[in-house]
């Protein structure tokens, strides 16, 4: 399955009782099926998942298949620390007809490389539709190696990972011993690296802000118009760094609130963005007129 080259992690938008705003979530989804989103993420990190009960996710899930219809597939993030949870989560997803699942590693009981794969193999195994796993050591505190996504690309429907571990060698590794498996970019600023090391695209952040110009930076790059896809990345890569300068999904909110795409506050314990972060992205935005 195609799933495309940008892949929006999709925030979660919330009234002023932070509650879901379907409403808002409607208009969210318009703008980013217009900004270049080919698949849409949902209750992944920066759907605020871990402040998400399994109602919302699931509603989430359906709502957000509603209204894409058959513009863009919906990706729907079952991950969690407990296999069983998880196996249950996503079977409950695939009844209500997501086209894929993103897995994260399980994060703050540190499994081994076994428990690892024993983990994304149970649940693999548990539905019919395509996997794609999630590699962020930066949050979870486990890498999956190279070697254990080689093992885990043999299960038929594990298709893709998500590759946040800020480590090209790991990346080339993983390319080497997985041929098959389709490699997306978890870092907006490392997606044209990543390319050259034979990634697909990009599980992004920017795209709620910016996804016509990766997509663009992403074609030039596979026409080999590699000059073009630089001008682009370094072009973007202010507002790259700046969309991470605090805890995700705390700027990205702040910035589509910025641009007019309004997507409410964060849940605790993440809370809006300070003064400082404002400015700088008040700058990124304008230094791409964006804003005026």
């Amino acid at each position: 399955m195609d799933l495309g080259r940008v892949i929006t992690a999709m925030v979660t938008p919330f009234d002023e009782q932070l509650k879901v705003d379907y409403k808002a979530l409607e208009n969210l989804i318009e703008h980013l099926l217009a900004n270049g989103t080919d698949t849409l993420l949902v209750a992944g990190t920066t759907g605020e998942s871990p402040t998400l009960s399994d109602e919302e996710k699931l509603q989430l899930f359906k709502a957000c298949k509603e209204i894409a219809g058959s513009r863009a597939k919906i990706m729907a993030g079952t991950g969690d620390y407990s296999t069983s949870h998880s196996i249950e989560l996503s079977k409950k997803a695939e009844e209500i007809g997501v086209d894929s699942l993103l897995l994260v590693s399980p994060y703050y009981n540190k499994p081994t490389q076994e428990g690892l794969y024993q983990h994304f193999k149970s649940i693999a195994e548990a539905v019919d539709i395509p996997v794609v796993l999630y590699n962020v050591p930066g949050r979870t505190a486990v890498t999956i190696e190279p070697e254990t996504l080689a093992r885990l690309a043999e299960i038929d429907n594990v298709v893709a990972v998500k590759d946040a571990g800020g480590n090209l060698d790991k990346t080339s590794q993983t390319r080497v011993l997985a041929p098959n498996l389709s490699i997306y970019s978890g870092d907006d600023s490392l997606t044209l690296p990543m390319m050259a090391v034979g990634a697909k695209g990009v599980i992004s952040v920017a795209s709620h802000i910016v996804g016509n110009d990766i997509q663009k930076m992403i074609r030039s790059f596979e026409e080999g118009n590699t000059k073009k896809a630089e001008e682009i990345h370094l072009k973007l890569f202010e507002l790259f760094k700046t969309l991470f300068v605090i805890t995700n999904p705390i700027p990205v909110k702040a910035a589509l609130n910025m641009i007019g795409v309004n997507v409410g506050n964060l849940r605790l314990p993440l809370t809006k963005a300070d003064e400082g972060t404002l400015a700088k992205l008040e700058k990124a935005l304008k230094n791409l007129k964006i804003i005026s």
